[in-house]
């Protein structure tokens, strides 16, 4: 298939194909005489592949390490699981974060119904505010 095609059956775009490609992550294919690059049912497996990752929180490096222990050592379920253990401690850790950012949000939005109608937004200050520096 044509990268028009592959692009289609994988519902990204060209230049989506092209950036994977320059960044290593899908092999560049071989090419007819007129120059067109033509791709195999891999090709399509392997884009899919980056998506879910992606969907996922893999970064494209992270990715691009999956991909390479797919391919390279059929043996090394334990290196995947080990990046999927440090993913989810990732996620734990910005979900965390995320908790905070809900609870000083939803300080704010208290703080300023109490307010009503004065000069002042205790939202618009606080975001004015010096941030408070983590650690030490």
């Amino acid at each position: 298939m044509f990268i028009g095609e592959l692009a289609n059956a994988t519902c990204v775009g060209v230049e989506t194909v092209r950036f994977y490609e320059r960044e290593g992550l899908l092999p560049e294919p071989p090419r007819t005489e007129g120059g067109y690059r033509v791709y195999d049912v891999d090709a399509v497996r392997r884009i899919r592949f980056i998506l879910r990752a992606k969907e996922l929180g893999f970064t494209l490096a992270d990715t691009k390490e999956l991909l390479e222990l797919r391919v390279t050592d059929p043996d090394a379920c334990g290196d995947v699981e080990g990046a999927a253990r440090a993913k989810i401690t990732d996620v734990e850790a910005r979900i965390q974060e995320l908790e905070r950012i809900r609870t000083v949000l939803g300080d704010l939005v208290l703080a300023c119904a109490a307010n009503e109608r004065t000069g002042e937004c205790p939202i618009l200050d606080s975001l004015a505010a010096e941030p408070e520096r983590k650690g030490g």
